[in-house]
Formats: structure tokens, C-alpha cells, sequence
């Protein structure tokens, strides 16, 4: 895994129009020197439709308990729980936020100027990535899997030593607390994957790349060929996405879904 820039990709469709790969840290407040500030028409996510409902639900634990959902991330054990746990130590970011603060902010952002939102993950009801959630759960299910996540805390540490040796620099002007938030980022990543197999990550990412390419062809309808869709991905994952990208030639029809912010807008 190539070590990812702090500076958004812009991938250029061969049909006309670009996307925008934004790569974000789970749960880690961007400021905005770091937030896109491109021209965008629409907005994807690595997300089923359902996520803006778990969004809202962890906006109102929070109001009604604050801390409760990094509390349960801390206890609910796995690479996650490595990952908030460090972000907790750094003390010049604000980290272990829920709801996801930057894909949350962007679709509210979207909802706000009536920009089109598209769910890149397809819905359960499809046979194709039901089979690939089938043989996902069978690779993370192995027996060799689960006995390594036994020892997750040794696998998590060395993870995170490697990627040290490849850490970016943090953006201009921000604290070096973002270069160790990457590194972070880029051990949980590692780690997650590694629960499944290199072939279905190929598998998934290819069919991402087919639903953003669609995405994208969407927008053209309206915005011609200076459509641009804003995706946002984790950065660990902007480069085998891109990749995907670039390998795909057939894009998969995609139409927007309707969104509703009425809770905490924030600009």
C-alpha cells in the first residue's frame, strides 16, 4: 500500500467529466485547508443509502449521551478500536468524532444546494454483491483469520511501525498529530483488508469504480462534459480505487438517492 498525499486525486473519464477522490480518516475532523474546494456537481460515497439513517441515529447518542459511540468503538475490540484509541492520544486534531465528520458534513453539504448524492455500494437485494458479501464473510470467518485477530494487538503494532517508515508529512500548516492520524489510518486499513482476500478486494473495487463511472456518466446529462463528482474514500484506499478507475470500461447505470439533513448543519 503506497503511502497516500494530503492533495485530492482528480481522475478524468475517458467519456468526459472528472471525479474528485477526496481521502478522508474515519472519524477525524478535517479543517478547511484540508477540505475540497473544487467545483463539484454531485456527491458519491462507499455507502449504502442507509448510512444517513445510522448518521442521524449517532447524532442523537451523542446529544443524549456525548462520547457513547467512541466509548463503544473503544470496547467493540478489532483494528478499529487500535485505531480511535490512538487517535484519543493526539491532542492537536480532533479525532474519534461520530458521525464520520467528513462524509456527513459533504452530504449535508450536497443536501443544503440540492446536489445529487450517490450511494456507491450496491443494495443488498443485489445478486452480484451478494455473493461477494457471501464470500467476504466465508474469508473473515477462516479459521486462520480468527485466530489472528486474537492477537491483534501484536499484528496492530507492527502494522503501524511499517507504515511509519512511509509516513507523508502533515499538509502545510497543520500538526504533525495529522502525519501520525495517517499512519494510523493506514494500519487500520491494512488490517481490515487483510480479513478478506486480495481477489475480493479487486472484485469490490471494480465494481465501485463500474457504479462511480455511472455516477459520473449521470451527471453528464446535466452538466455535460464538465460534469465533476466529488467521491470520497479512505485515504489508505485512493490508490487501488483509482487503479479500479482507470481499469474499468464499463460503467454501471447509477441514479442519485434523496437525502434528508435536518439534524446539526454545519458548513
Amino acid at each position: 500500500m503506497p503511502p497516500q498525499p494530503w492533495n485530492d486525486v482528480v481522475w478524468e473519464d475517458p467519456n468526459g467529466g472528472s471525479v474528485i477522490v477526496h481521502g478522508t480518516m474515519p472519524t477525524v475532523v478535517y479543517p478547511n485547508a484540508m477540505r475540497p474546494r473544487a467545483t463539484w456537481h454531485g456527491l458519491a460515497l462507499l455507502e449504502s443509502p442507509d448510512v444517513v439513517d445510522l448518521w442521524v441515529q449517532e447524532e442523537l447518542d451523542e446529544a443524549e449521551s456525548y462520547g457513547v459511540n467512541l466509548t463503544h468503538a473503544l470496547l467493540s475490540g478489532g483494528a478499529f478500536a487500535k485505531y480511535v484509541e490512538g487517535l484519543s492520544t493526539l491532542e492537536d486534531l480532533q479525532g474519534g468524532r461520530f458521525p464520520d465528520p467528513e462524509p456527513r458534513r459533504l452530504q449535508r453539504n450536497a443536501d443544503r444546494h440540492n446536489r445529487p448524492v450517490f450511494f456507491i455500494e450496491p443494495l443488498a437485494d443485489d445478486e452480484d454483491w451478494g455473493d461477494y458479501l457471501t464470500q467476504e464473510a466465508r474469508a473473515v470467518s477462516h479459521w486462520k483469520k480468527l485466530l489472528g485477530m486474537i492477537r491483534v494487538g501484536k499484528r496492530w503494532k507492527k502494522s503501524v511501525k511499517r507504515h511509519l517508515f512511509d509516513a507523508h508529512p502533515p499538509p502545510k500548516g497543520q500538526s504533525v498529530d495529522y502525519s501520525t492520524a495517517g499512519v494510523l489510518a493506514a494500519a487500520w486499513w491494512e488490517l481490515s483488508e487483510w480479513l478478506s482476500t486480495p481477489a475480493l478486494a479487486e472484485r469490490r473495487d471494480a465494481r465501485y469504480a463500474s457504479r462511480i463511472r455511472g455516477a459520473l456518466a449521470s451527471l453528464r446529462k446535466t452538466e455535460g462534459k464538465e460534469a465533476t463528482l466529488l467521491l470520497v474514500v479512505h485515504r489508505p484506499h485512493v490508490s487501488a480505487l483509482v487503479s479500479a478507475l482507470e481499469a474499468n470500461s464499463n460503467p454501471e447505470e447509477i441514479s442519485s438517492t434523496a437525502t434528508d439533513s435536518t439534524h446539526m448543519e454545519e458548513e
